[in-house]
């Protein structure tokens, strides 16, 4: 069989044992949340989007074949879920009556042991960090959370976003300069 128990799970879910799916959801709920979080900026919005994405990995799971990388499909079918929401609001703006903060932790960095003033002070930059990502255009945010909290190497990140290498290298290269530009103060 294989030593990856994602994609043993997969296997076992293409046969028809259904609860495997259960096994994907535990080891990968949070992290995929997480990453959704990151790109919509909205808990409510990654929370749906994750629960689509289990439900296409089922509706796909007859025509998985264990190719690449587990995590690579299971982003890439988040990746596509995210642009499709991000076309779909385009298309039917409207005013959001949830807080402009996401909410819960998952964007929040485990901190040490630090001063009340030391642990504001963290805070408000990694605040201002989220809003600098949360303002990169779309393809440079996908590589930047899939390079820097994601932690994929740029082949993955252009399995999952659907192109080259090199314009994976170069969309990190502009975000970095970007994010370094709008970010100046903070250093």
């Amino acid at each position: 069989m294989t030593d990856d128990p994602d994609v043993a799970a997969m296997l076992r879910l293409r046969e028809g044992e259904d609860l495997a799916l259960n096994e994907i959801m535990e080891r990968w709920q949070r992290r995929l949340t997480s990453y959704l979080l990151r790109l919509t900026a909205s808990e409510t919005v990654a929370l749906d989007l994750a629960e689509e994405t289990f439900v296409r990995i089922y509706q796909s799971r007859e025509r998985y074949r264990p190719t690449g990388k587990f995590s690579t499909w299971l982003f890439a079918i988040a990746t596509n879920l995210v642009r499709h929401h991000a076309r779909w609001k385009a298309r039917h703006p409207a005013v959001s009556m949830d807080a402009a903060e996401p909410e819960g932790n998952l964007w929040q960095i485990p901190s040490g042991e630090l001063t009340p003033d030391g642990d504001l002070e963290k805070q408000e930059r990694a605040a201002a960090v989220r809003h600098a990502v949360q303002a990169l255009p779309d393809d440079l945010r996908e590589a930047v959370v899939l390079f820097e909290y994601e932690d994929m190497s740029h082949e993955e990140i252009a399995a999952v976003s659907g192109c080259s290498r090199k314009a994976v290298e170069t969309r990190l290269y502009r975000a970095r300069a970007i994010l370094r530009e709008n970010l100046k103060r903070l250093l």
